[in-house]
């Protein structure tokens, strides 16, 4: 993956910003429709129902998922910021920064989703074991298992595509 200046190529630069994008395109979709449900619930009957434990585990969540949205629009709106500057290694540096932060906000917030309706369902021990296995699920799955895949694969690597490759010497 190296050039003279040990410098991704531009062709890979945009790989890598494109891959990023379907990515976050993926994660956008669901916390928007997420945050737009958690803006809905305080118009509903049963809020006033809420005890206050609960009410602000509602306030958390919805600060986790505005959150969540921000970090995950951020790269586009880096984007925009950095447009035509030349600057695609700063953008794919930076999208991955906000895109891993965005999952890492993520699992937190479904787990206070998880926590908020199995408590309201069930009760409050029920909805705190429920959103903690929901949470550790969610770690094992985005972040152990990936880090584990990668040591135990059998596969080997892929070449750095043509672009990044040192010429033979």
């Amino acid at each position: 993956m190296a050039n003279d200046d040990d410098q991704p190529s531009q062709e890979t630069l945009t790989r890598n910003w494109d891959e990023l994008l379907q990515e976050i395109r993926v994660t956008q979709t669901g916390v928007q429709i997420l945050t737009g449900f958690l803006l809905t619930v305080p118009f509903s009957q049963r809020f006033g129902d809420l005890t206050a434990f609960q009410k602000d585990v509602y306030l958390a969540v919805l600060t986790g998922a505005v959150l969540t949205t921000g970090l995950v629009v951020a790269p586009v709106a880096f984007h925009r910021a950095l447009f035509r500057k030349r600057r695609r290694e700063l953008l794919v540096t930076s999208g991955n920064r906000f895109a891993v932060a965005g999952l890492l906000t993520l699992a937190v917030t479904l787990s206070g989703v998880v926590l908020l309706v199995v408590d309201v369902v069930i009760g409050t021990t029920a909805g705190w074991v429920a959103g903690g296995v929901l949470l550790a699920v969610l770690t094992l799955l985005w972040a152990v298992l990936p880090k584990v895949a990668d040591r135990v694969a059998e596969t080997p690597r892929n070449p750095p595509p043509e672009a990044d490759r040192e010429p033979d010497a």
